[in-house]
């Protein structure tokens, strides 16, 4: 199997989704499923789907999380340098509009592109990678080719 490039806060968080998942949400959907069983006849019991479907949810979430934890491989962005590669923190300008964005190239289970984490497998950091601090960069994304030019590189 192949590892799973992941920072540590990325890690850390689907530890703690995994934990309150196993210890907080699986629990309460056994009690609502009991609870919704004594409500009689199954076969039209809304509440009762309702939660077997929930539940089925949760577990698959918690093996898929299982799965990931277990093929992660949790780098410290910290520990590298150079030009970008996985963990950096790049600040681009876009050529057309002058407007600058920050992002962190992340692994696919942590990326939040609202919250400035790009996933590696995505356009921009495929384009991103190997390039330095003055580099312009083309990037053909879904919504048409983007020019950019890479301002700073930090691994923090």
């Amino acid at each position: 199997m192949e590892k799973i490039p992941m920072t540590r806060a990325g890690y850390a968080a689907l530890e703690a989704e995994l934990k309150q998942l196993k210890s907080e949400e699986r629990p309460a959907i056994i009690r609502a499923i009991s609870e919704a069983r004594e409500h009689g006849d199954l076969s039209e019991n809304a509440e009762y789907h309702s939660a077997k479907e929930k539940q089925s949810f949760i577990e698959g979430r918690i093996k898929e999380l299982e799965g990931v934890l277990g093929l992660a491989e949790v780098i410290d962005p910290a520990s590298l340098s150079g030009p970008i590669k996985f963990g950096a923190t790049v600040t681009l300008v876009d050529e057309e509009t002058d407007e600058e964005k920050t992002w962190q190239i992340v692994g696919e289970y942590e990326a939040d592109i609202n919250n400035g984490l790009l996933n590696i497998k995505s356009p921009i950091a495929r384009a991103l990678i190997g390039k330095e601090e003055g580099d312009s960069v083309e990037v053909r994304t879904p919504g048409g080719e983007k020019s950019y030019e890479v301002l700073k590189v930090a691994y923090i």
